[in-house]
């Protein structure tokens, strides 16, 4: 054992670390100031400053404020100390490189090292040697119990068991073990169906889930009822409703160049094994699933891509449930060849599967695209012709669109992103304090592995729906220059419309129109349109509505006016009938 003698009357400064899993007697603040007090007591030193770092980490110097500060006043000789004292080695660091670093910077300036628990003085030759060799063992020692904590992860995975952190959606976690949750699994199961069976993008599924009126429950790790993008596409690349268990997805590593920023990537490869769970998808729906998402990226498919669009896919809607009804085409071709010698464009309910407790649509007509669109457009031909109407499209030209719900919800979006990564921060600071002392380190560095898991699948959720508000603000801008075009085209309609393309065509539709609802049948003097309600101010006779109704004989029967409506106002918009 070495005593340091011959030291009375120099001066030293105390330094005090203790991490927040480590405040126990022996090791807290108070019990290492005590020990070092009687050090330089019996040495005869003159205790020149006291530095405290409590709950932080000895992984680097940069997170210890004040470590920093007593380094900057040895440096500039401040009260020409001639020792540091510290409790243990451990306590001045756990890298080897930063307490060599430090201590040769502090050598420069005359200052030794003293560690009081291990009673090794860096001024001796013996001294020196042990600093070195116990600094390198200690961080090997922090790496391989990190190691073996991540090993175990592993083998957990490689077993099919779920790896710890939150339940996906649709599961809850009874023992540690995934459970189906029975009242939220048809939201899984209606996601893939719509995506793989109806051919709904990402965005699609997400708006046909709002329209419908459907939530999912609040859990630990979201905040929102409401079907996002971000949760739609979570849900469809998740392996786990494949019966699946992934490990490795997303991998926390240094970034390039850096000692201490940490960055998220996603590895090519990563462990994926069956699981011991329940799957709440069919195989061959995940396999097609993927199919999609790598040939399309998420958005709608098509089946055919030869120009011709579906005008009022979605818009016109099913007179028995009332749900978007969509665009689909026949095609027939020669026998042993690829030429096509018919099509055959129709308009379908695709809600006729039961599913998240709707009722089954037991509406199977098939409407001729061609019947249903030029009804619409002949109600619309009429309409043009109204002089108010074609005033109300003119002041719409060069008009502002309205973004400030997006810069709302983005505003939320980036405050609960500022708070998630608050918490990510704080967790990783925990994490880090972690003291290799500790009876229970390896289990605390797994529990924080799966929190700080937790967060960056957060953090991730957030950031694709702030890009996805953000790329929205960008369309909605370009959408203004589009549907200036789409009112010039208007009030050129009897003469412009018929030379538009399907896509110019589809635009003016859908910018014009909010829904087309029609009779199950046609009605004996060719009727088809039931209602139509349009997104801006129509005027027909003098009169403002937001919609038209017609009565079975073709006639007005209702105008819903926005405003100044006559009581007993009845006109005749006859649609011809369609052969």
């Amino acid at each position: 054992m070495e005593v340091t003698y011959g030291n009375e009357g120099k001066k030293c400064y105390l330094y005090l670390r203790v991490s927040t899993a480590m405040q126990v007697d022996g090791y807290s603040l108070e019990a290492q100031e005590e020990w070092l007090r009687k050090r330089a007591d019996y040495e005869g030193m003159i205790i020149a400053g006291i530095y405290c770092d409590g709950g932080k980490s000895g992984k680097n110097i940069e997170g210890r404020p004040e470590f920093m500060r007593m380094l900057s006043d040895i440096e500039s000789k401040k009260d020409n100390v001639s020792f540091v004292l510290v409790f243990k080695l451990s306590r001045f660091g756990r890298n080897a490189a930063d307490v060599l670093v430090s201590l040769r910077k502090m050598q420069k300036y005359g200052v030794n090292l003293i560690c009081v628990h291990e009673s090794i003085d860096s001024s001796k030759d013996s001294g020196k040697l042990m600093i070195t060799i116990l600094s390198a063992v200690a961080e090997i020692e922090r790496d391989n119990i990190l190691v073996q904590t991540m090993e175990g992860r592993k083998q957990k995975a490689r077993d099919g068991r779920w790896n710890g952190g939150f339940a996906p959606y649709g599961y809850r976690l009874n023992n540690g073990k995934l459970e189906v949750a029975e009242d939220e699994k048809g939201l899984i199961q209606e996601i893939f169906r719509l995506y793989v069976e109806d051919g709904l993008g990402v965005n699609g599924v997400a708006r046909v889930l709002n329209e419908k009126g459907v939530t999912k429950k609040v859990r630990q790790n979201g905040t929102q009822e409401a079907i996002n993008i971000s949760f739609v596409r979570g849900v469809l690349e998740n392996p786990v409703y494949d019966g699946k268990i992934a490990y490795g997805r997303r991998k926390h590593q240094l970034k390039e160049g850096s000692d201490y920023e940490y960055e998220t990537v996603k590895p090519e490869e990563y462990i994926l094994v069956d699981g011991v769970h329940e799957a709440l998808i069919e195989h061959n729906v995940w396999i097609e699933a993927c199919r999609l998402r790598k040939e399309t990226g998420g958005c709608n498919k098509r089946k055919y891509n030869f120009g011709r669009r579906h005008l009022l896919s979605g818009i016109i809607k099913c007179p028995v449930c009332g749900n978007g009804m969509y665009g689909n085409v026949n095609r027939k071709k020669y026998k042993g060849t690829d030429e096509i010698y018919s099509e055959y464009y129709y308009y379908q309910c695709k809600h006729r599967r039961s599913a998240l407790g709707v009722r089954k649509c037991e509406y199977n007509f098939q409407w001729r695209q061609n019947v249903i669109n030029k009804a619409v457009e002949t109600v619309i031909y009429r309409l043009i012709h109204e002089q108010k109407f074609i005033d109300t499209i003119k002041s719409k030209i060069g008009t502002e669109i309205d973004t400030s719900e997006i810069d709302k919800e983005l505003d939320n979006y980036r405050k609960q992103l500022q708070k998630a990564q608050h918490n990510k921060d704080r967790y990783i600071e925990k994490q880090n304090a972690l003291d290799l002392d500790d009876r229970h380190y390896d289990r605390k560095m797994q529990d924080y592995e799966e929190q700080i898991e937790g967060f960056y699948e957060k953090i991730e959720g957030i950031e694709i729906a702030i890009a996805e508000l953000e790329q929205r603000k960008i369309s909605i801008r370009r959408q203004s220059i589009t549907v200036d075009n789409i009112y010039k085209y208007l009030i050129y309609f009897d003469t412009a419309y018929a030379d538009l393309s399907d896509d110019e065509k589809r635009s003016i539709l859908e910018n014009l129109i909010e829904a087309v609802h029609i009779y199950p049948e046609q009605q004996p003097n060719g009727q088809i349109l039931k209602r139509i309600d349009f997104k801006l101010p129509i005027f027909y006779n003098g009169e403002e509505a937001g919609a038209l109704c017609w009565d079975k004989d073709g006639h007005v029967e209702t105008v819903c006016l926005l405003r100044n409506r006559k009581p007993d106002t009845k006109v005749n918009l006859r649609v011809y009938k369609q052969v």
